[in-house]
């Protein structure tokens, strides 16, 4: 039967209907899911490849050898060539729009990537937070879209940092939430899924992945620490790589049940100047599923299969 959960960190409402996967199929219009293509280890025309950065703007930091602008990178961070933020006109909202490249291979994401540049590419997203939020941004959002339906226009691995000038609402919304509750609803939520049947991985307690109750979307997955602060930004390397780690076997795990899936994976931290009393934390967004007209009139999302389920799938897939 369906069921209207809510997640105890965000509030956000979800129906759980996990009869809704078994109703046919007959649109013949494209489906509502891309799932990502093989790709070559090396596209020529890719603008992120070796050899083709000068097909961007002049990059901003890197971690390997060479110069600016010359391969032997092994992470590379540019600007956005069509940043959501920046310009000079009256309206314009003010910001950095950032690209970071993950590696040189164009057919790595992150779930490919061996451990240490997977690291790589959570401490670049995290240094170029720090970067910008040192300057007086008032927020930095790092993210990554993988494949088409996820966002991706460009089919090389890469995640995006956007810094802003203002507070995102629903940055506002749930520092305001926090603060209400009075303790950190992020690692109490922890606590109690560490046992439970929706947990996918538990790092020694250091860390954990799991299934919330209230996904919003099939085979969606969190991510946290037990003992991150409220900003990503200033998160310890030892930090940053557990978090790296959990993310990629998250990832492979999701691989392994779903296929090479489009995704998203977005960090949730807390403002500069608004700290709020929970951790930062992560979500990883498989793009199975689109929302249609109940949920973007009501505002609910539906979620087409058990949490549960979906976390017992993904534990067998790391075991097996």
């Amino acid at each position: 039967m369906p069921e209207l959960r809510e997640d105890p960190i965000t509030g956000r409402r979800v129906i759980v209907a996990p009869g809704r996967s078994a109703r046919p199929r007959t649109a013949t219009t494209g489906g509502p899911v891309e799932t990502a293509r093989a790709a070559p280890g090396r596209d020529p025309a890719c603008p992120f490849c070796p050899g083709n950065e000068h097909e961007t703007p002049p990059e901003v930091a890197r971690y390997g050898d060479g110069g600016p602008d010359t391969p032997g990178w092994r992470v590379r961070a540019v600007p956005n060539l069509y940043p959501v933020v920046g310009g000079d006109g009256g309206g314009a909202l003010g910001g950095a729009h950032e690209v970071v490249v993950s590696s040189p291979a164009h057919d790595r994401p992150l779930d490919r990537l061996d451990p240490p540049q997977a690291r790589d590419v959570v401490r670049m997203l995290r240094d170029r937070a720090a970067y910008h939020l040192g300057r007086g941004r008032a927020h930095a959002q790092p993210f990554v879209n993988q494949g088409r339906a996820a966002g991706a226009s460009i089919a090389h691995p890469h995640a995006q940092l956007v810094a802003l000038d203002v507070v995102p609402p629903e940055v506002a919304r749930l520092a305001a939430r926090f603060a209400d509750a009075g303790r950190d609803l992020v690692a109490e939520q922890m606590r109690e899924e560490r046992a439970g049947a929706r947990a996918v991985l538990d790092m020694d307690g250091a860390a954990l992945a799991w299934c919330p109750a209230a996904s919003p979307s099939p085979w969606f997955v969190r991510c946290a620490l037990r003992d991150a602060g409220a900003r990503f930004d200033e998160a310890t390397d030892e930090h940053v790589d557990a978090i790296a780690d959990v993310l990629r076997a998250v990832l492979t795990s999701v691989r392994a049940v779903l296929g090479p899936v489009d995704h998203n994976v977005v960090v949730h931290t807390a403002a500069r100047g608004g700290g709020w009393p929970c951790h930062w934390w992560v979500d990883v967004v498989p793009r199975t599923s689109v929302a249609a007209g109940f949920e973007i009139a009501t505002g609910l999302d539906v979620c087409a299969v058990e949490p549960a389920d979906a976390a017992a799938s993904l534990r067998e897939a790391r075991c097996g």
